[in-house]
């Protein structure tokens, strides 16, 4: 039987910096099933990473989630005090970040703060701690682990720093891993071998794994299902097989048209490759129907009236679309 460890029922988070809130980002449902690898994916600006710390309680002023319910595995996190997200943080719900650099103290050993983990969570002496933080760094495949918790940050390279992330994410084997955009700050040589790696340990320990990317490559390649996100909605949200070889959003097909692929030329007198014209509204200035009715092609003026509802597909999965395919 499958489990759910993740349930997000219609978060809304909104950005409350003037006398009226502005939402940010509205209706968002999915859900994480236990060792499932769920994509999260879409331009910049469209409200991926603010979900992301809606569920890691990690929001900061102007924003604030304004609605909905974020239950890992039955408690809902969008209602819990800071005293207790930060003792699930961490514990049941970890998270990864672009750049290791910045997510790191710069202050402390990798050793420290690895082994803070253990102490926070589980209690265990320093030194019992220490021992555990070298275990860490073996499994994410750290070199000479017994020297190299003694270093600090800036004296490892990016791909080992990110390795140190890892270790400290699952330290405590948590049930859900959130990994945002977790290789963008690699060289290319390095990112293969660190999804590899993350997926690896979250297969062995049954891990939920939300994986946020704009690329779509990585996304095709590891993910179960995927949701496309687009100012601060979801708009398609499918299997990953089905996203990638029949999209049904307009905007979801336009950023598959978009992936440059091997051995595809250039048709005569087309100088570039396919492109969605405009860009992303910014949050004050969603338009009222449907919020891609700028940028698509098949728009009609019911398109513009009102707000779009997402729709059951007949091959299953669901989109946000009135002319879907």
């Amino acid at each position: 039987m499958t489990e759910t460890v993740l349930d997000v029922r219609d978060l809304a988070i909104s950005l409350c910096d003037g006398p009226t809130p502005v939402a940010a980002v509205e209706g968002v449902n999915f859900s994480i099933n236990r060792g499932e690898v769920f994509g999260l994916v879409g331009e910049s600006g469209c409200g991926k990473s603010l979900c992301a710390l809606a569920l890691a309680g990690l929001l900061k002023a102007p924003m604030a989630i304004s609605g909905g319910q974020i239950l890992l595995e039955g408690r809902d996190l969008a209602t819990l005090p800071p005293r207790e997200m930060r003792h699930l943080r961490g514990n049941k719900v970890s998270m990864i970040f672009q750049e290791p650099m910045t997510a790191l103290n710069p202050l402390m050993t990798v050793g420290d703060q690895i082994g803070e983990m253990f102490v926070l969570h589980r209690g265990l002496t320093a030194r019992a701690a220490r021992m555990k933080a070298i275990e860490a760094l073996e499994q994410v495949q750290v070199s000479s682990p017994e020297r190299r918790i003694n270093a600090y940050p800036h004296q490892l390279s990016g791909g080992m720093r990110q390795r140190v992330m890892i270790a400290i994410a699952l330290a405590c084997d948590p049930a859900l891993l959130i990994a945002d955009e977790p290789t963008t700050a690699l060289d290319v040589t390095i990112q293969a071998e660190i999804v590899e790696l993350v997926l690896d340990l979250c297969r062995a320990r049954g891990t939920a794994v939300m994986m946020i990317s704009h690329d779509l490559g990585l996304v095709a390649r590891i993910c179960n299902r995927v949701a496309v996100m687009y100012a601060g909605q979801i708009v398609e949200q499918r299997s990953a097989g089905d996203i990638f070889t029949a999209p049904a959003h307009p905007y979801t097909r336009g950023l598959v048209d978009a992936l440059p692929r091997l051995g595809r030329r250039l048709e005569r007198g087309q100088e570039r490759l396919t492109e969605i014209g405009g860009v992303v509204p910014a949050i004050r200035d969603f338009p009222q129907g449907c919020r891609f009715a700028p940028r698509c092609g098949r728009v009609t003026p019911e398109c513009r009236a009102a707000p779009v509802s997402m729709t059951d597909l007949n091959k299953g999965g669901r989109v946000r679309c009135l002319h879907h395919v």
